[in-house]
């Protein structure tokens, strides 16, 4: 391939939809090429003695076809596209040098330079490929064509590398879930939306520190300040989201959260499907996991709790309005975790006695969780009504009630009891 050494690759997007391809070797470097080939619709021919345990369940689920023995001579008749990846140095020079006879690209693992088709490094954002090779007259780099590859599509998804629409872009709403606080915490997907984003309407338990970033001339409005005039403030939010929507712009409601766990976000959708406006649903980390999480706390732990229940507590378990089966969920053995019931609790945890649950229950509460002010408090079931208030506890907090609490090592900004 001498004569190949002082000319650039020449990059091509190929279409293998139905078309053969042949993998040489079931390995690591087949465990990682075989998803993006399978994902481009190609008809796999995997020839290999051996294959990984993740390549076999390929086999197995009728993704590639396996025949599993050494490579033979007139394996690539008909390929289109060959990935030789084997441990076998000869078998890998005897299918270089059919895919050279029969003209068929073939990439070589073990040898880029006796190859005909090199393998960019590959990554994508919402219907973008972004493919990087790396070439001199002294060699290729793949590892620096990965760290261009990282930084192009993680510009392009969390919108620092400004990559604008030109066709025309449908107007519509989404529901994003800004996750429990940190800004690392949206969802790639999220970020890029609200990047892309003419108006932002934001709860106040949204990852506030991105709307820092977002430019001039997107327009931010406070959902919390959103004037009521004749209606109640949720229908004064869905009114904000569908006209804003009707005037052809692209809306983002950010939310704290997950929008679906007690955050309202089916209400919004309802409200935008009766008027026909396209909604698009981000999820989000929901609290109730990641900010125990982040103080130290599992959810659930092997031989303590296999299960966890999430529970609104902005209603008193006295209150006629309440949902929620006291009793029953004072008979569960798993880990409960209460949004929304810093000002509640006491009443909380004396239903939860009173119905059979052990005083002694550990309890934590997460006060501005995965934040810098995050802090944490541990009582006990008996004793968690007195210390939210001795140690003026406020929300947002994240109440979590079981053994898990005491489960792992004491973590910074522990208080205990």
């Amino acid at each position: 391939m001498a004569e190949y050494d002082d000319h650039p690759a020449y990059p091509v997007g190929l279409r293998l939809n139905g078309r053969r391809v042949v993998v040489v070797g079931g390995g690591q470097v087949a465990q990682r090429r075989l998803p993006a080939l399978i994902a481009a619709g190609a008809d796999i021919t995997l020839v290999s003695p051996s294959a990984t345990a993740s390549v076999e369940a390929m086999a197995d689920t009728g993704e590639i076809r396996w025949e599993r023995r050494r490579y033979q001579d007139g394996d690539l008749t008909d390929t289109w596209y060959a990935l030789v990846a084997s441990s076998d140095a000869e078998a890998n020079d005897a299918a270089s040098a059919e895919a050279e006879r029969t003209r068929t690209w073939c990439v070589r693992s073990d040898d880029a330079e006796a190859a005909t088709a090199w393998t960019p490094a590959t990554g994508r954002s919402e219907g973008i490929t972004v493919a990087v090779l790396t070439t001199t007259s002294q060699g290729r780099d793949p590892r620096h064509s990965a760290a261009v590859r990282d930084a192009i599509v993680e510009g392009l998804r969390d919108g620092t590398l400004a990559a604008p629409h030109h066709r025309t872009r449908a107007p519509g709403v989404a529901l994003v879930g800004g996750g429990p606080g940190d800004p690392d915490l949206i969802t790639v997907r999220g970020r890029r939306l609200l990047a892309e984003a003419d108006v932002v309407i934001a709860d106040r338990l949204g990852p506030r520190d991105l709307l820092d970033e977002l430019p001039p001339h997107v327009e931010v409005i406070d959902a919390a300040k959103i004037p009521y005039g004749r209606y109640m403030a949720q229908e004064a939010i869905n009114q904000a989201l569908i006209d804003h929507a009707k005037a052809g712009k692209a809306v983002v409601r950010l939310k704290g959260g997950d929008p679906f766990v007690f955050g309202r976000g089916m209400e919004e959708a309802q409200a935008l499907a009766a008027e026909g406006i396209a909604c698009t649903v981000v999820p989000g980390i929901s609290s109730s996991i990641s900010v125990p999480g982040a103080a130290g706390i599992p959810v659930t732990h092997r031989g303590v709790a296999h299960e966890f229940t999430v529970v609104s507590g902005h209603v008193a378990p006295d209150d006629p309005r309440s949902l929620v089966d006291w009793a029953a969920l004072a008979q569960l053995r798993g880990t409960l975790v209460l949004l929304m019931a810093v000002d509640k609790i006491g009443s909380i945890a004396r239903a939860l006695i009173d119905h059979g649950k052990s005083p002694d229950t550990p309890v934590a509460l997460v006060q501005e969780g995965t934040t810098a002010a995050q802090r944490r408090v541990d009582a006990t079931l008996a004793t968690v009504g007195e210390r939210a208030a001795a140690e003026d506890v406020r929300p947002p907090a994240v109440i979590v009630i079981g053994e898990v609490v005491a489960v792992g090592p004491e973590p910074s900004g522990h208080s205990a009891e």
